[in-house]
């Protein structure tokens, strides 16, 4: 006699346990990610505020001082305290990174939309552009960009968010032509919604998880892009705090053994990069299936 065991047979692969372990394991990227952002957050904008601090101060007679409990990240070769330093410098990399994710999403949100919901000829065109723009180093062009009007904050932010839409279009015009074979698509239009109408309500509301989800794999990019730029002495101001340019300066300090001037920022920015990456798998994992499986229905 066969003892049939359909439990058995319609386990899941790697079992429950597997399952279990993924789910704890995302949910301890989430959590983690979470409070390390918080963290790195809280003390950009408060630290070099409390107790009147001034990361600017100068002091000559504590010249590149190891870390110590009165400077725990040491000093640079101003004598400035390098821990209220770089988090004012990652509290300015935040701000230039988050106004060139948001531009950057923006435009790609506008044009990847509209290219996907007209299609045609003017579609083409579109792709053609984007893949001009991605034969282009995005460095180099910033680079080109930001030379024309060196030390310019707005040439900064315009040099990253100009050359970073393109991916965020891609993603837009990919999920409206998805979109576009629906059922729920063929209802609207067939109910006498004009074009601009389906576009607006409903085809960029489906896009927003997946728009939202590169704005924030964005930022830590951009980060990275304006410490690029700052270290090559293209970026901010050179008397403007930030991750870069605190890099840039550490290129002599380290010759001299001091090498608490590159570490720590160094650390501080990857910090910054895993937490936010950490947060953005979890949010992909979790967010965007969910929305799928709701516009399925």
């Amino acid at each position: 006699m066969v003892d049939h065991k359909p439990h058995e047979q319609w386990r899941p692969v790697g079992g429950v346990r597997a399952g279990a372990r993924r789910g704890a394991g995302a949910r301890g990227r989430l959590v983690g990610g979470a409070v390390a952002l918080t963290i790195l957050v809280l003390a950009a904008v408060l630290l070099p505020w409390l107790g009147g601090l001034d990361e600017s101060l100068i002091d000559y007679g504590s010249v590149r001082l190891a870390p110590s409990l009165e400077h725990p990240f040491g000093t640079d070769a101003a004598g400035r305290d390098l821990l209220l330093r770089v988090f004012a410098g990652l509290r300015v990399s935040l701000l230039v990174a988050a106004s060139c994710a948001v531009i950057s999403t923006v435009l790609g949100v506008v044009i990847g939309g509209l290219s996907g919901a007209v299609g045609g000829w003017p579609d083409r065109l579109v792709m053609r552009f984007v893949d001009t723009m991605n034969s282009v180093p995005h460095l180099l062009l910033g680079i080109v960009i930001v030379a024309l009007y060196r030390g310019n904050l707005t040439a900064v932010v315009a040099s990253i968010a100009l050359t970073h839409w393109t991916t965020v279009a891609r993603i837009v015009r990919a999920e409206v032509l998805s979109l576009r074979e629906r059922p729920f698509i063929d209802a609207a239009i067939s109910g006498g919604a004009s074009r601009w109408r389906v576009l607006h309500r409903h085809l960029v509301p489906a896009v927003v998880p997946q728009a939202a989800m590169s704005a924030v794999l964005l930022l830590p990019h951009a980060v990275w892009h304006e410490t690029a730029l700052s270290f090559l002495g293209l970026g901010l101001p050179p008397h403007l705090a930030s991750i870069g340019n605190i890099l840039a300066e550490s290129r002599v300090a380290v010759l001299t053994g001091a090498w608490w001037v590159v570490a720590f920022p160094s650390v501080v920015l990857i910090a910054t990069t895993l937490a936010v990456s950490g947060l953005a798998s979890v949010w992909r994992d979790r967010l965007v299936p969910r929305r799928r499986s709701e516009l399925a229905l």
